[in-house]
């Protein structure tokens, strides 16, 4: 067996009588009477390896005996059948060495340690059985981002991180310190990619958009991060309701993905964070999304006759506590909720007809509402001007984005998901700092 075998290997393949070799950190070490049992991890999966020592080591005494939680060892010796529960195998080592000790004030201890403390030690937590199945989830969902869209012939594009633009229009963004004097004019670190991945694909056809984005909002809840990563589909010819299909296939292909790619982690996750998050999953990639326009909506909660924390009434926009009520128990399954009325929604969506509405769309999903959002954007120049200057935005910051409706303009759409909340749905966490490795939010930049 290869010396390069990972835990993740031999717990899945590694049969009794195989030699190997293991490096990794000691989750657990336990010392008893001529003998001792320690848990290797290497974080390539939830669970640990546990290996055997005896006093046949040579450093027995002067070393294994001495080793405790966090060290870095590497031991090599031969599988056997292991008697304990939950575990197929262990390992009878024969070589023992420690790689990297640990002071005597290593803060992960065999104890359960607040999430709030965890973040003041976010170089650490990855060690933690929460965090590394967070980050395996984080690396498998990403995996399947990119697998859904190249499968289907999107283009990836990279945006800029630096921007002149403010794709949303709201002015939440974080100024680029000396960038006037750089750039010729102030700079800020983008809200989204959108603006220039509508430039790709209508050159391109489809392209898609997967980076870090900012959002200078002094919102200090279990929601919002100042820094995320935005997955961004843009597609030329297509309306919203060919939009909508593209999001519920998506949202599927990468639940669906990340259930079978990481099956432990999501039994962990089940079991003792969130009980019942599977089942909702599944839920989720078994159910033909709803569609119900705004009117259609707003229509079912006035009729509801529960009483809401934020009033119900055409024009607003809805609240968490609408959408999952929508989505928990009056749908009992995801929806799309489309045309929202125009003043609520940004200056680029796709004016309707009746033009009190846009064609945007909100997909909502049990226990945490929106998760995607999306739009068919204003292709007419002339109609996309008024809805600029409706929203005070300054038509020679944005003239390419005009000449777009003035060269070979045509329908398009896009839609955008949050990556983090997306991570948050999947997992159960509660805390959306706690599925990003290095949260930023309003007073803490740490790490």
């Amino acid at each position: 067996m290869s010396d390069a075998r990972r835990v993740a290997e031999v717990l899945r393949a590694g049969r009794p009588g195989d030699d190997v070799l293991v490096r990794g950190w000691l989750r657990t070490a336990r010392h008893a009477k001529g003998v001792s049992f320690l848990e290797v991890s290497d974080g390539s999966c939830f669970a640990g390896l546990q290996v055997v020592a005896d006093p046949e080591l040579p450093n027995f005494e002067a070393e294994v005996r001495k080793l405790g939680t966090g060290c870095a060892v590497e031991a090599r010796g031969a599988l056997v059948e292991s008697p304990g529960k939950g575990q197929r195998v262990e390992l009878q080592a024969r070589e023992l060495s420690l790689v990297g000790g640990v002071d005597d004030d290593y803060p992960l201890q065999k104890k359960r340690h607040s999430f709030e403390f965890l973040r003041t030690i976010a170089h650490l937590r990855p060690r933690t059985n929460t965090f590394g199945a967070v980050l395996r989830v984080r690396n498998a969902a990403a995996r399947a981002v990119h697998g859904f869209f190249q499968e289907r012939g999107f283009v990836l594009l990279h945006a800029p991180i630096i921007t002149l633009s403010d794709a949303e229009g709201a002015g939440e963004m974080f100024p680029v310190a000396g960038s006037e004097e750089f750039f010729g004019s102030q700079a800020h670190l983008t809200v989204s990619g959108q603006l220039e991945a509508e430039i790709a694909a209508l050159a391109l056809g489809q392209v898609y958009t997967f980076g870090p984005t900012f959002r200078a909002e002094n919102s200090n809840t279990s929601r919002h991060l100042a820094e995320f990563w935005m997955i961004e589909p843009e597609m030329a010819f297509c309306d919203l309701a060919g939009n909508a299909d593209l999001a519920e296939a998506f949202l599927k292909h990468v639940i669906q993905q990340v259930l079978a790619d990481c099956p432990d982690d999501m039994t962990f996750f089940d079991q003792r964070i969130d009980p019942g998050v599977r089942e909702r999953l599944e839920h989720v990639v078994a159910s033909e999304f709803e569609r119900l326009t705004y009117d259609e909506a707003v229509g079912l909660l006035e009729g509801s006759g529960r009483d809401f924390e934020f009033p119900v009434r055409w024009g607003i926009d809805l609240q968490s506590e609408h959408e999952r009520w929508l989505a928990e128990e009056k749908v009992g399954r995801p929806l799309v909720v489309t045309d929202y009325p125009r003043e609520i929604k940004a200056f680029y969506m796709y004016l309707n007809d009746d033009e009190r509405s846009v064609r945007a769309m909100d997909v909502l999903v049990p226990r945490v509402g929106e998760i995607v959002g999306g739009s068919q954007r204003e292709h007419r120049h002339d109609v996309l001007r008024q809805r600029m200057a409706e929203a005070g935005l300054p038509e020679e910051q944005y003239w390419w984005y005009l000449d777009l409706r003035r060269y070979g303009s045509v329908p398009h759409a896009g839609f955008g998901v949050g990556f983090e909340r997306l991570v948050q749905f999947m997992t159960g966490m509660a805390n959306i700092r706690d599925v990003i490795p290095f949260p930023r939010v309003p007073g803490y930049a740490e790490f």
